[in-house]
């Protein structure tokens, strides 16, 4: 049995092909950080912040190319504990997020918010998102 850290923090990753969104979430569900990285640089980031915050719990989407990061991270960084979170419907979660934290301006919020689009890749509002289904299921946190 492998025996996981008490953190304050865990991490949080959508996973893709070029590009992959990652956050640093408390237990409550707080993003303290976001941000979009190459997927290149996966396993230096994440050893990065890792160290950085003092976790070894990494949470991650099921979606595009998920298995074989997973197989990467697991290989490049045996101490994480990589828990899978199933990301449907995460795409639409991180556009509400992105909207809340960067609400239209001028008359751009006379248009519903379904539909527009965000102005940049969302993918890290994807890994709060992602972050977030994974403390509700384990009954972490509660909404």
């Amino acid at each position: 049995m492998i025996q996981m850290k008490t953190s304050d923090y865990f991490i949080a990753v959508d996973p893709g092909r070029e590009k992959t969104g990652i956050a640093i979430l408390t237990m409550s569900g707080s993003a303290v950080w976001h941000g979009i990285i190459n997927s290149d640089y996966l396993v230096d980031e994440i050893k990065n912040i890792a160290a950085e915050y003092d976790t070894d719990l990494l949470v991650i989407g099921s979606g595009t190319s998920s298995k074989a990061k997973q197989q990467l991270l697991q290989k490049s960084l045996p101490f994480l504990n990589i828990v899978v979170v199933d990301e449907y419907r995460t795409t639409d979660e991180a556009r509400k997020l992105y909207f809340a934290a960067n609400p239209p301006q001028g008359l751009k919020k006379l248009i519903p918010l379904g539909m527009q689009t965000p102005l940049v890749p969302v993918d890290d509002y994807a890994a709060i998102a992602i972050g977030r289904r994974y403390l509700k299921q384990n009954n972490i946190i509660n909404g």
